[in-house]
């Protein structure tokens, strides 16, 4: 009675002495067609030539198999997928609550907040919050969201117009530049940064050590930081 208990599959190909086969259609090291050979000729020639000898096409007939350092393909391997991963664009929606009497200074915070998500190219979900008898005047939060979208247009754009949801009013934000342009340029302005720091070594201190603030002088209060969810 045959019983399966478990066990995951390999997603490894067969190399050297775990291929099974009488014969393979062989692929030289420099990606050369060699020909139907046996199998152990094909073992032969990857010990001359200090190779390993791998499956690289298993459903064929016969397989096709390529000599080469399997060790040294495998880390090249995770290192494409591993900036493949790092160069990917996750759709991020950011949050920004505001209130429809906001004070002016506020509001230049929260919208310099807006601005810096959309340059990164993230979605803005921005919340205006009514409390009490603000929620009888609807039109407040309106004016402000229409304010909003007006002042960073060269960023991004309405991608879902306000409505009104329970004692909130809620607006989307899309950004006109995507997400990978927005990572390229940061990238970018990140090594320029390190060549100019590399180049004049001594430009970046004598600058902080002007920027440094007197000891006597009172420290400025930190702004609160944004709000940020991620999308489910």
């Amino acid at each position: 009675m045959w019983c399966y208990r478990g066990g995951s599959i390999s997603a490894e190909p067969r190399i050297n002495d775990r291929i099974r086969v009488p014969e393979v259609r062989l692929v030289g090291p420099s990606g050369e067609q060699v020909g139907i050979v046996p199998l152990a000729k094909a073992l032969e020639l990857a010990q001359e030539y200090d190779l390993d000898l791998v499956e690289v096409a298993a459903t064929a007939r016969p397989p096709v198999c390529k000599l080469m350092d399997y060790g040294k393909f495998k880390y090249e391997s995770a290192m494409k997928a591993r900036e493949a991963r790092k160069n990917q664009a996750h759709t991020v929606i950011k949050e920004m609550k505001l209130r429809p009497k906001i004070d002016p200074h506020d509001y230049d915070t929260k919208k310099g907040h807006v601005v810096r998500f959309l340059k990164q190219g993230d979605k803005v979900k921005i919340t205006i919050m009514f409390r009490g008898r603000e929620q009888s005047r609807p039109e407040l939060g309106y004016r402000l969201l229409q304010r909003l979208a007006e002042d960073v247009q060269d960023l991004g754009f309405v991608e879902s117009n306000p409505k009104q949801d329970g004692r909130n009013m809620i607006m989307v934000l899309g950004p006109h530049k995507k997400k990978t342009e927005a990572m390229a340029e940061a990238r970018q302005a990140q090594e320029a940064r390190k060549a100019d720091a590399k180049a004049n070594p001594g430009r970046s201190q004598n600058a902080a050590d002007i920027e440094a603030p007197d000891e006597e002088s009172a420290e400025a209060p930190a702004e609160a930081p944004a709000e940020e969810h991620a999308e489910a």
